[in-house]
């Protein structure tokens, strides 16, 4: 019998290959573990991503910087904030991001797509997502990622993405047209990295995505088969677990640090030296 393809989006696997554990509660638990309270973070990305699809929903001559302040305005989200104070300040941040960022951007220049959604197949998997915004240029298609955290991205992150790989062969065959090209664009700093993928390197991220696919198989089989499921999905604990949506339910991840205020991953953590402390590991 020919294998079953396994059905998924990035998220779904470097969900599993951030925690397996965290896998699990997402995914297959049914009903699912309840969530932990929202993330204010999670709310301002949201409203960003929403602004920067509405411009370009916008007629040609519409699309100003001004307006693109208006749309954040419009979608902002008050979830996880500390209070209406707080949450008015960082809107009027992100205000400022999304009009310096719609600044740099050609009206005229229409995206393939925004917010399109892009499927493909391999001999292992079905995959499918969404692409923030697919650009034409030079004769082919650009997959441009919108990043809003704290962390600033740099070549590394674009070229070791399983998710932008994936999604630069879904464009690619989706659009039946050339896509090599992926940029991550950070809208806090305005910094724009991206990596030009080969054939090779798109074969070597899709071997690594069907690697994981058939880890979660195999782990979701075992399961099945009546294991125990802390011991099959383990946990990966580390800085991550402190923004985890789990958290409450993995003693692993309680174990790794102290619990975060909803909008702590806004502020950089102060050090005895009253430094930044660096960049820490939350979702961008």
């Amino acid at each position: 019998m020919p294998r079953r393809l396994f059905a998924c989006t990035p998220s779904r696997l470097t969900t599993y290959i951030d925690c397996p554990r965290r896998y699990r509660f997402a995914y297959l638990e049914r009903p699912a573990p309840p969530k932990g309270p929202p993330w204010a973070h999670n709310s301002m990305g949201a409203a960003v991503h929403t602004a920067l699809k509405q411009w370009w929903d916008l007629p040609r001559p519409r699309r100003t910087p001004v307006a693109a302040g208006s749309l954040l305005s419009s979608a902002w989200l008050t979830d996880g904030f500390r209070d209406p104070a707080q949450s008015a300040q960082w809107q009027q941040r992100a205000r400022g991001w999304v009009e310096g960022y719609a600044a740099t951007l050609d009206p005229a220049a229409e995206p393939v797509g925004v917010e399109r959604h892009v499927a493909t197949r391999t001999d292992r998997l079905a995959l499918s997502g969404r692409v923030d915004r697919i650009d034409a240029r030079d004769g082919e298609a650009v997959v441009v990622d919108y990043k809003t955290g704290r962390w600033r991205p740099d070549e590394a992150d674009a070229r070791g993405s399983v998710a932008l790989a994936v999604y630069a062969l879904a464009t690619g065959r989706t659009l039946r047209r050339p896509c090599q090209l992926v940029e991550l664009h950070h809208l806090p700093t305005g910094l724009v990295v991206g990596w030009r993928h080969t054939e090779e390197s798109l074969a070597r991220h899709v071997a690594r995505a069907e690697q994981v696919a058939d880890d979660i198989v195999a782990a979701t089989d075992t399961l099945q088969a009546g294991a125990d499921p802390d011991e099959v999905f383990e946990p990966r604990p580390g800085r991550q677990c402190a923004w985890c949506d789990y958290r409450a339910h993995c003693p692993a991840g309680q174990a790794a640090g102290p619990a975060r205020e909803p909008w702590s991953a806004l502020e950089p953590p102060e050090t005895p030296d009253g430094g930044d402390g660096g960049q820490p590991a939350v979702p961008a």
